[in-house]
């Protein structure tokens, strides 16, 4: 299998900490903190996986904006991409992982892999569900750390076999 590379952004270190347990259970990743990334970085990999938290009212994390802003949807065409949310249910219900909508939007030239449920979360609205099924995984580490691991682990059980 290729290198996979996981780009993400964290502010509190909780999207990094996801990135980095995503990346003892794959094999071949290499993790990238879009607060140092290139452009160029991101033309490495054929595989992706995108991480981002939602902040404020339904924004991209910071360092994720300003590494999306040096972008285009044609840096993702002909990539395989998988995307990581992390959100807020209670604080933030009515914007939880929007961040996952945001990141498909950026990448939508790419084949997305890695939908998920919805079950077992309580919001109000997210513009990352299609349907029952989010584009991504959705994490919620404030409310619902303890089904995190499970959640991954699943996840990862459903995307590995689908990278080229």
């Amino acid at each position: 299998m290729k290198t996979i590379g996981i780009f993400y952004g964290s502010t509190t270190g909780k999207t990094q900490e996801i990135a980095e347990a995503i990346s003892s259970k794959l094999q071949n990743c290499e993790l990238i903190d879009v607060a140092k990334a290139k452009k160029e970085d991101l033309a490495k990999f054929d595989n992706l996986i995108l991480a981002a938290s939602t902040y404020g009212d339904g924004e991209l994390q910071t360092d994720w904006e300003d590494f999306a802003a040096n972008l285009s949807e044609d840096d993702f065409a002909q990539k395989t991409i998988a995307i990581v949310g992390l959100g807020d249910q209670d604080s933030y219900g009515d914007t939880f992982c929007d961040s996952i909508f945001l990141l498909a939007e950026l990448a939508k030239k790419a084949t997305i892999i890695g939908k998920t449920k919805n079950e077992n979360y309580d919001f109000q609205a997210s513009k990352g569900l299609v349907g029952d099924e989010f584009l991504g995984l959705a994490l919620d580490e404030e409310n619902q750390s303890d089904l995190t691991s499970d959640r991954l682990n699943a996840w990862i059980d459903s995307i590995k076999d689908s990278f080229k």
